[in-house]
């Protein structure tokens, strides 16, 4: 069957497969593994969250996009809205731009603390992603193309980030193995994702790696900044909900009642 890229990343986007690639034809390729539901059975909220952003449309389409974002149409506005409206009692946003940094690690063992300290299985942890760290939310295609990690310092030869650990494997009934599922051998976008957790995308950082990059020279296709800004939105990973701009964001996330963390 002839699948068109977009096609292909709609179905992704209302998946919850994790760890795809973007083949360089630009026709997405099939998930490598897809992580089963890591939510806890008590947490009705956030399953029923999980389902809704699921189905809600991430537009990954675009030809041209501007600096500035004026209209909902420019960004995931609907999977957004969901995400502003939940109903769970406690919910959390990581400020994240050090890629190099603990980030995922933190999630996690909030994550944890909550969940089972606290017994709070529909607790929610989003990732306001900027800066360095945006850097993990773009596919291992765009990547190669723009030499991505050059902008790690080579600390990150390739989007490390999106791996599945042997960790994902085990049994997740055992919530206090050293080295399973909830332990920090599993730090990955990928199984946050599958634990209920939502990266959120940044519009701004979008176009200023762009424009970085043109001002480089690094542009292999000759496209202009409007261009390119569309194609690094264009490979977001799957599951994320890009933002007009995060520092512009997590004030409306704390006006719903998420707690600022960072």
């Amino acid at each position: 069957m002839d699948i068109s890229r977009r096609d292909m990343l709609g179905i992704m986007a209302k998946s919850s497969i994790a760890g795809v690639a973007l083949a360089g034809s630009g026709v997405a390729q099939a998930a490598e593994e897809a992580l089963p539901s890591f939510v806890q059975e008590g947490a009705k909220s956030l399953k029923q969250l999980t389902a809704a952003l699921a189905k809600a449309p991430r537009r990954r389409d675009f030809k041209e996009v501007p600096m500035i974002l004026t209209t909902p149409d420019q960004w995931d506005h609907e999977a957004l809205t969901i995400l502003m409206k939940y109903k769970g009692k406690t919910k959390q946003v990581w400020d994240n731009t050090d890629i190099a940094g603990p980030w995922l690690n933190l999630m996690r063992n909030s994550m944890n603390c909550q969940i089972w300290a606290y017994k709070h299985p529909d607790f929610l942890c989003v990732s306001a992603t900027h800066g360095p760290a945006h850097l993990a939310l773009y596919d291992q295609y765009l990547w190669d193309k723009y030499q991505l990690s050059k902008l790690t310092g080579d600390k990150f030869k390739e989007n490390v980030f999106l791996k599945i650990p042997e960790a994902a494997h085990a049994d997740p009934k055992n919530f206090e193995d050293e080295s399973g599922v909830f332990a920090p051998e599993d730090n990955s976008i990928a199984v946050l994702q599958a634990r209920g957790a939502v990266f959120l995308g940044c519009h701004n950082a979008i176009f200023e790696v762009s424009h970085n990059l043109h001002k480089k020279g690094v542009n292999p296709d000759k496209l202009t900044v409007p261009q390119m800004v569309a194609e690094f939105t264009n490979h977001l990973i799957p599951g994320v909900i890009l933002t007009p701009g995060i520092v512009g964001t997590i004030p409306e996330l704390g006006s719903h009642g998420f707690q600022y963390a960072r």
